[in-house]
């Protein structure tokens, strides 16, 4: 397996066990893909969800470019949503898990097909 296979791996695991969900693999597999090389940044990998800035650029990069999505107050509610899901009090909120959430929430999984 490569290191793109053990960040599936450990994404996966954090859907399971930090927000109770069963993940769809093949749709992880390709958000993970669709981050790019950000996935190997120890930065660009997870979401600073403290900052309003990078709920921002989730918001406007993430939601609105890639998934197509049109602006609206319901886009935060979604994000604050999934790092609700997510944990508040945990650290590293993978990039690649906070996206397949929102394709989920959405149903935008027709994105990625």
């Amino acid at each position: 397996m490569g290191k793109r296979d053990d960040l599936i791996a450990k994404y996966a695991d954090d859907l399971k066990n930090k927000c109770g969900m069963s993940p769809d693999m093949d749709l992880l597999t390709k958000v993970t893909i669709g981050c790019g090389p950000a996935i190997y940044n120890d930065d660009a990998s997870t979401v600073a969800a403290t900052q309003d800035s990078e709920l921002e650029t989730v918001k406007n990069n993430f939601l609105i470019k890639k998934l197509g999505l049109g602006d609206g107050p319901q886009l935060m509610d979604a994000i604050n949503a999934v790092i609700q899901t997510y944990g508040q009090s945990e650290r590293n909120k993978y990039r690649a898990v906070v996206y397949y959430m929102l394709v989920k929430h959405f149903g935008k999984e027709a994105v990625y097909s």
